[in-house]
């Protein structure tokens, strides 16, 4: 068998484009008021999105200004710990209550606060 191509006839096929047949004026506003709808709601999602962004952006600011003030006090509360370090070695080399022997007397170990509290 031979099958041979023929061209539709003029206004049968749609249009790329152009109008569709069998379209009312009704599917057409209804197309209209769907494409403005979506456009609002496109606009209100991405709005949404950089809202979202610059809360982001302010918390990590918070975040970053409040982690250098702790790296500063770490850095301080270091520094301090050193110098009563050495306060205190310096100290224990001539302490009188260090130095005595009558001092390394034996004390009698505390009874557990919380074994007082249970029940027997």
């Amino acid at each position: 068998r031979e099958f041979t191509l023929r061209a539709a006839p003029p206004g049968s096929l749609p249009q790329p484009g152009g109008p569709k047949t069998g379209r009312s004026p009704e599917d057409d506003d209804r197309k209209v008021r769907r494409r403005e709808k979506n456009r609002v709601a496109a606009q209100r999602s991405r709005k949404k999105q950089t809202q979202k962004a610059d809360k982001l952006h302010e918390e990590y600011e918070c975040l970053e200004q409040e982690n250098t003030m702790l790296r500063r006090e770490i850095g301080k509360l270091t520094e301090e710990l050193k110098h009563l370090t050495e306060a205190l070695k310096e100290h224990e080399k001539m302490c009188p209550l260090l130095l005595c022997p009558m001092n390394f007397v034996p004390v009698p170990p505390r009874p557990d606060p919380v074994a007082g509290c249970l029940p027997r």
